[in-house]
Order: C-alpha cells, then structure tokens, then sequence
C-alpha cells in the first residue's frame, strides 16, 4: 500500500467529501485526510485505496463513518464565556420580551456541530437557571459524527473534561461518581442529540437561537452561504446566530444583521 494518497486519489476523496458535507480539503490540510483514509482502510482490512473508495460509493453507512473519521471535534464547557453571557444578557431577555403576549412560551435552540455535547449541556444549564415560569426550553444538539453524539446522548465526562463549570452548576446538574461525572436525567432530558449533515436541510423552524461555532471554518464561501441561507430559513422572526469568534459573515450576502453587544457578537435575524 502506498505511503500516501495519490493526486487522483486525493482529488477523488476530496470531491466526494466537498460534495456530501461541505467540508473542504485543501493541499494544506492533505495529510490530514491521507492519515484518516488510511486508518479506515486499517480498521476495515481493505488493501486499497480504490476499493475503499467504492466501499463509500456503495455503502451510507460507511460514507457516515468516513466523514466521522475527517472531522475534528474539539470543545469543552462554557467555550467562549462571552458568547454565554451574552445569551444572559442580552439575547434571553429579548426573547422573553418578545414572547410575553404569545401563547408559545418555548425557547427553541439549535447546537449545530455540537460535538460530544458540552456546548448544549452548557446552553441547558444556563437556561434551567435563567429562565422564569412559564417559559421553556427545546434544544436540539447535531453533528456529523456519530462517536461524538454517543458521548453526548451517554452524558458522562472525564473529571479533566468538567473544567469551567461552575461549582454550583456542577452540584446541581451532574452525580459525581469515581471516574467523572454524569449528567442528571433532569438535565439530559432537554435535548435531543440528532446526527445531522448541514449541506441538508434540517427540517427545523422557528428556532429562537442557533448556536453553530467553528464548523464554517471548514467549508468554502459556496458551502457557508448555503449553510447560513438554511439557518436563516429556519428562525423565528426575531432570533440569534453565534457563530465562532475567529469566523465571520462579513463580505458575505446574507440576510443576518451584524449585532454588537456589550458582552460579544452575533447575528441577529429581525423582521420587525
């Protein structure tokens, strides 16, 4: 087998990854998907580079796992503190204020991209403190990779991995037990953990807040403005798009108005 991918063989792979996910690959970031390639073709006992590739062609299930084995997943709780407190300050009471004269008092979030599950955790610890009777909460947590959901939907995390959650939120909202800690019931009962790929539509509408941080990094122009054009499509009248600090809609034709805080920046859509 050879050391690395071929030209053909990147240029096919990549096609095929940009195609179903969105996610691009460059000569760059090469090495990254020669490595994972070949893992799988390790994990699977395919000889081939050609045979793997008609394996993903063939099989949906397979294509799953291989844009699992691409992606990075890296997070952990309360990831860009202001991102939250501006959700806290400014993001929540706007909702509330909105929804006072109507009969629909839920919160719909979308963590789009949430990895192992700590961004919605966090959104759902928040929310079960913040928000007032009679007002609820709907969170729906994606991603593309399926091993991060497991961790997600498990709610167990290493005691290295609870850093940054606040004392009392730790008491209230996790069992400790030998090796970590173990989300409540209560608390995992609010989210629903879903495998989702953003080059498709994701069926949801009226959602309040949609949280979709460092994951348009890695697509082109063409598939963000695609992916932003759903979520658009996808929101209440008024609502609110956090995107990750180092990415930007700027210079891009959206329909989202740029929005300053006093605690972080986000997007807001507003057709009032």
């Amino acid at each position: 087998m050879a050391d690395l991918l071929t030209d053909s063989e990147f240029e096919k792979f990549r096609k095929l990854i940009y195609d179903e996910s969105g996610i691009t690959f460059s000569d760059t970031n090469r090495s990254v998907l020669d490595s994972r390639i070949k893992e799988r073709l390790r994990e699977e006992k395919i000889d081939t580079v050609e045979e793997y590739y008609n394996r993903v062609l063939a099989d949906k299930e397979e294509m799953k796992l291989m844009l699992d084995s691409v992606t990075t997943n890296l997070t952990r709780f309360f990831r860009n503190q202001p991102h939250f407190d501006a959700l806290v300050n400014y993001v929540i009471p706007h909702l509330l204020e909105e929804k006072k004269n109507s009969a629909d008092k839920t919160i719909r979030v979308w963590s789009a991209g949430c990895s192992t599950g700590e961004e919605p955790y966090t959104i759902a610890m928040i929310l079960k403190d913040i928000l007032p009777a009679p007002y609820t909460f709907a969170i729906t947590a994606s991603d593309i990779s399926l091993k991060s959901l497991m961790v997600g939907r498990q709610g167990f995390y290493p005691t290295a991995r609870i850093n940054g959650v606040p004392e009392n939120y730790l008491e209230r909202f996790f069992t400790k037990t030998e090796t970590g800690y173990q989300v409540k019931k209560e608390l995992m009962d609010t989210i629903h953990f879903d495998y989702h790929n953003l080059q498709h539509d994701s069926g949801s509408k009226n959602l309040d807040i949609i949280f979709c941080r460092n994951v348009l990094i890695y697509f082109d122009e063409a598939a963000q403005l695609s992916v932003i054009d759903r979520f658009w499509n996808s929101m209440s009248p008024s609502s609110y798009l956090f995107i990750g600090h180092s990415e930007s809609l700027f210079g891009m034709k959206t329909k989202f108005e740029f929005l300053k805080t006093e605690w972080a920046c986000l997007y807001q859509k507003n057709l009032k």
